[in-house]
Protein backbone atom coordinates (compact mmCIF):
# COMPACT_ATOMS: atom_id res chain seq x y z
CA UNK A 1 0.00 0.00 0.00
CA UNK A 2 1.46 3.32 -1.05
CA UNK A 3 1.87 6.32 2.37
CA UNK A 4 1.71 9.94 1.56
CA UNK A 5 2.43 12.19 4.53
CA UNK A 6 0.93 15.52 4.45
CA UNK A 7 0.91 18.96 6.13
CA UNK A 8 -1.55 21.33 6.68
CA UNK A 9 -4.11 18.45 5.79
CA UNK A 10 -6.64 19.89 8.14
CA UNK A 11 -8.15 21.96 5.39
CA UNK A 12 -8.41 23.69 1.56
CA UNK A 13 -5.80 21.92 -0.63
CA UNK A 14 -4.22 20.03 2.12
CA UNK A 15 -7.76 18.57 2.97
CA UNK A 16 -8.12 17.80 -0.56
CA UNK A 17 -5.37 16.11 -0.70
CA UNK A 18 -5.59 13.91 1.50
CA UNK A 19 -9.46 13.41 0.34
CA UNK A 20 -8.24 12.34 -2.38
CA UNK A 21 -5.53 9.48 -1.54
CA UNK A 22 -7.81 7.85 0.79
CA UNK A 23 -10.58 7.26 -1.82
CA UNK A 24 -7.93 5.83 -3.95
CA UNK A 25 -6.83 3.43 -0.88
CA UNK A 26 -3.27 5.31 0.35
CA UNK A 27 -2.41 5.22 3.87
CA UNK A 28 -2.27 9.21 4.55
CA UNK A 29 -0.36 10.51 7.22
CA UNK A 30 -2.31 14.15 7.95
CA UNK A 31 -1.10 16.35 9.68
CA UNK A 32 -1.98 19.35 11.28
CA UNK A 33 -1.74 21.87 14.48
CA UNK A 34 -4.94 21.16 16.21
CA UNK A 35 -6.34 17.58 15.29
CA UNK A 36 -8.97 17.78 17.64
CA UNK A 37 -10.17 20.65 15.77
CA UNK A 38 -10.44 18.60 12.30
CA UNK A 39 -13.63 17.56 11.99
CA UNK A 40 -13.96 17.70 8.02
CA UNK A 41 -10.70 15.64 8.02
CA UNK A 42 -11.74 13.08 10.19
CA UNK A 43 -14.95 12.96 8.88
CA UNK A 44 -13.44 12.31 5.42
CA UNK A 45 -11.15 9.34 7.21
CA UNK A 46 -14.56 7.92 8.25
CA UNK A 47 -16.35 8.30 5.76
CA UNK A 48 -13.82 5.95 3.23
CA UNK A 49 -13.15 3.82 6.48
CA UNK A 50 -9.49 5.04 5.44
CA UNK A 51 -6.15 3.50 6.42
CA UNK A 52 -5.25 7.27 8.08
CA UNK A 53 -3.43 8.57 10.88
CA UNK A 54 -3.69 12.14 12.04
CA UNK A 55 -0.76 13.60 13.55
CA UNK A 56 -0.08 16.76 15.75
CA UNK A 57 2.55 18.79 13.93
CA UNK A 58 3.12 22.11 13.66
CA UNK A 59 6.19 22.08 10.60
CA UNK A 60 7.78 25.14 12.68
CA UNK A 61 8.35 22.95 15.68
CA UNK A 62 11.85 21.31 15.10
CA UNK A 63 11.25 19.22 18.05
CA UNK A 64 8.03 17.83 16.62
CA UNK A 65 9.08 16.79 13.83
CA UNK A 66 11.66 15.18 14.65
CA UNK A 67 9.48 12.94 16.85
CA UNK A 68 6.82 12.29 14.36
CA UNK A 69 9.83 10.98 12.56
CA UNK A 70 11.32 8.47 15.08
CA UNK A 71 7.33 7.41 15.25
CA UNK A 72 7.51 6.66 12.18
CA UNK A 73 10.50 5.63 11.28
CA UNK A 74 9.89 2.02 9.78
CA UNK A 75 7.49 3.71 7.81
CA UNK A 76 8.36 3.78 3.94
CA UNK A 77 6.20 7.37 2.10
CA UNK A 78 6.32 7.36 -1.02
CA UNK A 79 4.92 11.19 -1.10
CA UNK A 80 6.25 13.64 1.25
CA UNK A 81 3.75 16.64 0.24
CA UNK A 82 4.70 19.53 1.86
CA UNK A 83 1.47 21.58 1.74
CA UNK A 84 1.53 23.62 4.73
CA UNK A 85 1.38 27.28 4.38
CA UNK A 86 0.53 30.93 5.09
CA UNK A 87 -0.38 33.84 3.36
CA UNK A 88 0.72 36.34 6.22
CA UNK A 89 -0.58 39.79 6.64
CA UNK A 90 -2.64 41.14 3.33
CA UNK A 91 -1.41 44.43 1.62
CA UNK A 92 2.33 43.66 2.90
CA UNK A 93 3.23 46.56 -0.10
CA UNK A 94 6.20 48.88 -0.49
CA UNK A 95 6.02 51.33 2.58
CA UNK A 96 3.83 49.32 4.60
CA UNK A 97 5.92 46.56 5.62
CA UNK A 98 5.49 45.44 9.38
CA UNK A 99 9.33 43.31 9.51
CA UNK A 100 7.84 41.14 12.72
CA UNK A 101 5.59 39.47 10.26
CA UNK A 102 8.30 38.46 7.82
CA UNK A 103 10.16 35.84 10.06
CA UNK A 104 6.59 33.95 11.06
CA UNK A 105 5.83 33.62 7.23
CA UNK A 106 9.55 32.19 6.24
CA UNK A 107 9.27 29.83 9.34
CA UNK A 108 6.04 28.20 7.58
CA UNK A 109 6.63 28.37 4.07
CA UNK A 110 10.56 27.89 3.87
CA UNK A 111 12.17 26.10 6.67
CA UNK A 112 9.29 24.19 7.55
CA UNK A 113 9.42 22.23 4.12
CA UNK A 114 12.92 22.25 4.34
CA UNK A 115 12.65 20.36 7.60
CA UNK A 116 10.30 18.11 6.94
CA UNK A 117 12.33 17.13 3.77
CA UNK A 118 14.98 16.49 6.55
CA UNK A 119 13.54 14.78 8.93
CA UNK A 120 11.43 12.32 6.59
CA UNK A 121 14.60 11.71 3.72
CA UNK A 122 15.44 8.61 4.87
CA UNK A 123 11.36 7.06 5.18
CA UNK A 124 11.23 8.22 1.36
CA UNK A 125 14.42 7.13 -0.04
CA UNK A 126 13.19 3.37 1.22
CA UNK A 127 9.61 4.03 -0.58
CA UNK A 128 9.28 2.78 -3.92
CA UNK A 129 7.68 6.25 -5.64
CA UNK A 130 10.55 8.42 -3.66
CA UNK A 131 8.75 12.05 -4.21
CA UNK A 132 8.97 15.21 -2.45
CA UNK A 133 6.18 17.60 -3.74
CA UNK A 134 5.99 20.90 -2.31
CA UNK A 135 3.27 22.83 -2.75
CA UNK A 136 4.44 26.65 -3.94
CA UNK A 137 2.60 29.43 -5.83
CA UNK A 138 3.56 31.16 -8.93
CA UNK A 139 3.69 34.75 -6.48
CA UNK A 140 7.07 32.94 -5.90
CA UNK A 141 8.34 33.28 -9.55
CA UNK A 142 10.70 36.60 -10.44
CA UNK A 143 10.02 36.02 -13.97
CA UNK A 144 6.23 36.57 -13.40
CA UNK A 145 6.16 38.70 -11.45
CA UNK A 146 4.81 42.07 -13.40
CA UNK A 147 2.94 43.57 -10.48
CA UNK A 148 5.39 44.14 -7.74
CA UNK A 149 3.75 44.32 -4.07
CA UNK A 150 3.45 40.91 -1.70
CA UNK A 151 6.70 41.48 -0.28
CA UNK A 152 6.41 38.71 2.44
CA UNK A 153 4.65 36.26 0.38
CA UNK A 154 6.29 36.54 -2.91
CA UNK A 155 9.60 36.30 -1.08
CA UNK A 156 8.83 33.56 0.77
CA UNK A 157 7.41 30.95 -2.32
CA UNK A 158 10.77 32.43 -4.04
CA UNK A 159 12.91 31.19 -1.08
CA UNK A 160 10.73 27.62 -1.27
CA UNK A 161 11.58 27.37 -4.93
CA UNK A 162 14.95 27.77 -4.42
CA UNK A 163 15.59 24.92 -2.26
CA UNK A 164 13.45 23.07 -4.02
CA UNK A 165 15.67 23.33 -6.99
CA UNK A 166 18.83 22.23 -4.67
CA UNK A 167 16.83 19.31 -3.13
CA UNK A 168 16.68 18.19 -6.36
CA UNK A 169 20.04 18.19 -7.00
CA UNK A 170 21.32 17.01 -3.65
CA UNK A 171 18.82 14.29 -3.24
CA UNK A 172 19.31 12.64 -7.23
CA UNK A 173 21.98 10.11 -6.44
CA UNK A 174 19.30 8.71 -4.08
CA UNK A 175 16.80 8.63 -6.66
CA UNK A 176 14.68 11.24 -5.32
CA UNK A 177 12.04 13.25 -6.99
CA UNK A 178 11.33 16.49 -5.86
CA UNK A 179 8.60 18.46 -7.67
CA UNK A 180 7.43 22.41 -6.95
CA UNK A 181 3.78 23.41 -7.81
CA UNK A 182 1.63 26.34 -8.20
CA UNK A 183 -2.09 24.84 -7.51
CA UNK A 184 -3.63 27.36 -9.35
CA UNK A 185 -5.92 30.23 -8.24
CA UNK A 186 -7.97 28.08 -5.51
CA UNK A 187 -11.29 28.77 -3.67
CA UNK A 188 -9.98 28.42 -0.43
CA UNK A 189 -9.47 31.03 3.21
CA UNK A 190 -5.93 31.95 1.49
CA UNK A 191 -7.43 32.12 -2.78
CA UNK A 192 -11.03 33.69 -1.61
CA UNK A 193 -14.33 32.73 -3.04
CA UNK A 194 -13.75 34.48 -6.19
CA UNK A 195 -10.90 32.30 -7.07
CA UNK A 196 -10.84 30.43 -10.82
CA UNK A 197 -10.53 26.40 -9.51
CA UNK A 198 -11.95 24.90 -7.31
CA UNK A 199 -9.44 22.54 -4.47
CA UNK A 200 -10.91 19.29 -6.14
CA UNK A 201 -10.17 20.79 -9.40
CA UNK A 202 -6.77 21.64 -8.36
CA UNK A 203 -5.89 18.33 -6.49
CA UNK A 204 -6.96 16.27 -9.43
CA UNK A 205 -4.20 17.68 -11.50
CA UNK A 206 -1.41 17.82 -9.09
CA UNK A 207 -2.44 14.03 -8.54
CA UNK A 208 -2.02 13.33 -12.57
CA UNK A 209 0.90 15.03 -12.67
CA UNK A 210 2.49 13.20 -9.24
CA UNK A 211 1.56 9.97 -11.03
CA UNK A 212 3.36 10.05 -13.76
CA UNK A 213 6.52 12.01 -12.39
CA UNK A 214 10.15 10.33 -13.07
CA UNK A 215 13.39 11.55 -12.16
CA UNK A 216 12.99 13.79 -15.32
CA UNK A 217 10.90 16.31 -13.84
CA UNK A 218 13.04 16.72 -10.65
CA UNK A 219 13.76 20.24 -9.77
CA UNK A 220 10.99 21.40 -12.43
CA UNK A 221 8.53 24.53 -10.93
CA UNK A 222 5.18 23.29 -12.69
CA UNK A 223 1.20 24.46 -12.78
CA UNK A 224 -1.47 22.21 -11.67
CA UNK A 225 -1.66 21.10 -15.00
CA UNK A 226 1.58 20.14 -15.50
CA UNK A 227 2.82 23.49 -17.40
CA UNK A 228 6.61 23.99 -16.35
CA UNK A 229 6.52 27.90 -15.09
CA UNK A 230 9.35 30.34 -15.09
CA UNK A 231 11.55 30.77 -11.85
Amino acid sequence: MPTVLITGANRGIGLEFARSFMLDGWRVHACCRHPDKAQELRDAAEAVAADTKIHRLDVTDGLKAASLARELIDEPIDVLLNNAGIMGPRGADFGKIDYDEWPPVFAVNVLGPMRMAERFVEHVAKSDRKLIVNISSRMGSIADNTSGGSYIYRSSKAALNMIAKSMANDLADRGITVLTFHPGWVRTDMGGRNAAITAKESVEGMRAVIARATQADSGKFLNFEGRELPW
